[in-house]
């Protein structure tokens, strides 16, 4: 492998762009189109033989076209003679499809990493994937990152008083946990119950003791926002005096921002996996940017460097 390459499709340009600042390389240059008959058309213009290539591509909306213009990218640059391939996916679309809890469903998760390795993908760079066990379902070398340093050391520098991090459900309990621990804070965690299919869930009841106590809530991410309006109203009910809220992934669905600025929530604080639309923007979201986190991670893979060391 001889030098490096920063590729993007047209899901998050922006980010690729942070990302390749920080590298100090530009990015590289590619047609990446759909005709009018909604086929999707890729052309690498520049050499990439024998190179280390990194395709920047989160699989967020509209997801399946972002899905698929990453993996005929990665096709394009195997055919290409690409030295590595590393498909640098921050947000990875579909990963709440991770088991088979319901009769006759599909582990779509699972589909999705055997048709990255299939297109030619040699390793996954990702962020906070929604279930630790997606990295199982690769047969090439995955690196996860994680956020939670990064919003910890946000909160750190805002001070709260009698500060209750709370997990938004059983399942994001661990990362809550990590939060919790940097921010030398107490825990609870809110448990609750998903009403069928339709992105709807109801809190049931708190964990934990959150009277007289600023709590922050944790989670993945956030699609319509009424799990989090829910869990903001049950704190508040049971005596929080502020309710604040952190995510990785800010994919705001629906009439997510609308719930958001109607509610009791203080700030809302993301990172920018996922772009954040201009005119979606509010006072009480706050956008941190991840682009230093995979530029140091893409650094790391391409010279043979440790990305684990990173969160020592």
């Amino acid at each position: 492998m001889e030098e490096l390459k920063v590729f993007t499709g047209n899901a998050h340009p922006a980010l690729a762009k942070s990302v390749c600042d920080y590298l100090g390389v530009p990015v590289g240059k590619s047609e990446v189109f759909e005709f009018s008959n909604e086929n999707i058309f890729v052309r690498i213009l520049e050499n990439v033989r024998q190179r280390d290539v990194f395709v920047i591509q989160p699989i967020c909306s509209p997801v399946n076209k972002s899905l698929v213009e990453l993996l005929i990218m990665i096709d394009a640059f195997k055919r290409a003679s690409a030295g590595r391939i590393t498909a640098v996916v921050p947000y990875y679309g579909y990963g709440r499809t991770d088991k088979k809890d319901q009769p006759r469903v599909p582990i779509t998760a699972r589909l999705v990493a055997d048709l990255m390795s299939t297109a030619g993908a040699n390793r996954l760079l990702t962020v906070d994937l929604h279930a630790p066990q997606i990295q199982g379902f690769f047969t090439i070398p995955v690196d996860e990152l994680t956020a939670v340093s990064m919003l910890s050391q946000y909160f750190a520098r805002k001070a709260l008083h009698d500060l209750v991090v709370v997990a938004v459900d059983i399942g994001i309990s661990k990362r809550a946990r990590d939060v919790a621990a940097n921010l030398g804070a107490s825990l609870a965690i809110i448990e609750k119950r998903r009403l069928g299919n339709n992105d709807a869930s109801e809190a049931l009841n708190v964990i934990g003791e959150v009277d007289g106590m600023s709590a922050l809530t944790v989670d993945d991410e956030i699609d319509t926002a009424s799990s989090l309006v829910s869990v903001v109203n049950t704190l508040i009910e049971r005596g929080a005096t502020e309710v604040y809220s952190c995510c990785t992934h800010p994919v705001f669905s629906g009439q997510a921002v609308q719930r958001i600025a109607s509610s009791p929530v203080k700030e809302v604080v993301v990172t920018d996996t996922i772009p954040v639309v201009d005119n979606r923007k509010l006072d009480k979201i706050t956008v941190l940017s991840i682009a230093s986190l995979l530029g140091e991670a893409i650094h790391r893979i391409h010279t043979g460097l440790s990305v684990g060391a990173m969160f020592e």
